[in-house]
């Protein structure tokens, strides 16, 4: 049977799986019989041993009184809820870096996969000046963008489609020699074979298709999950029920965008107003 490596230098909530399933294989436990243990799911130990679901307090207190170590797991999940990733995200990455296709929608900030090094260490100290996440936390967020981003280049490498709402290349973020590099990095993101780059323009209004930033996978067999995040809460969708409707709506907004060509040229001239 195959098993998923895991790496406890990804994440606290990477860290408490490794522990979960090094404790579990140890006593010779199945998923399963230790999930009976817990009062929970065979699926709910897999979930948080992968590092797809952050571990409750509850939980942490149920891995501590079926292996008795104490508070050991509790110290953990603390740790692993003390997060700047939203729940859904962790699973969303593990899936995206073997993704066939990739599409964001994204408004206000350039999308995460496209930013220069500067580009998301400003966004990060800005939120941490501010008191919305502490600094070990933008550590975390960095170091699992530059994952992301390593992950692109694997080959074959995936086609991704990146629809970027105006006010992404409008807004300045992190002075002006920042932002004409990230203009600069969003030029030669649209120029490779595998990349289509497009701008939603003011003009759309009310009529663009999404409100909050999106992200739609297809994965080598086809099938297709979503993930959308508010400020506070992250959902990964795996229904195709509900993700056939908003891969309409993207290609809906595609249609509407400018082309790739237009939206190289936006880019360009606000790339002649920066130093």
């Amino acid at each position: 049977m195959n098993r998923k490596e895991l790496d406890p230098e990804r994440s606290p909530a990477a860290a408490f799986g490794k522990r979960l399933r090094t404790l579990r294989d140890e006593r010779g436990w199945t998923q399963d019989e230790l999930a009976e243990r817990m009062g929970c799911s065979g699926t709910h130990i897999s979930a948080v041993e992968t590092g797809r679901r952050p571990p409750t307090l509850r939980f942490a207190h149920s891995a501590d009184r079926a292996f008795g170590t104490g508070n050991q797991f509790e110290r953990q999940g603390r740790a692993a809820r003390n997060t700047a990733i939203l729940e859904g995200f962790p699973e969303y990455v593990a899936r995206e870096a073997s993704a066939a296709e990739i599409r964001c929608f994204e408004l206000g900030i350039v999308p995460g996969l496209l930013q220069t090094p500067e580009y998301a260490a400003a966004i990060a100290t800005s939120a941490v000046r501010r008191g919305a996440i502490t600094e070990q936390q933008a550590e975390e967020r960095l170091a699992l963008l530059a994952r992301r981003q390593a992950s692109l280049e694997r080959t074959p490498a995936p086609q991704v489609y990146a629809v970027l709402d105006e006010s992404c290349i409008r807004r300045p973020v992190g002075g002006p020699q920042v932002m004409a590099a990230q203009l600069d990095r969003l030029s030669d993101f649209a120029e490779l074979p595998h990349n289509v780059l497009q701008v939603a323009p003011y003009e759309l209004g009310e009529g663009r298709a999404f409100d909050l930033p999106v992200y739609i996978l297809t994965l080598p067999d086809r099938s297709l999950i979503s993930y959308a995040e508010s400020a506070h809460q992250g959902h990964l969708e795996r229904d195709n029920r509900f993700v056939h409707p908003l891969i309409t709506a993207y290609h809906r907004l595609q249609v509407e965008s400018l082309s790739q060509a237009k939206s190289a040229e936006m880019i360009s001239q606000l790339r002649k107003g920066t130093p």
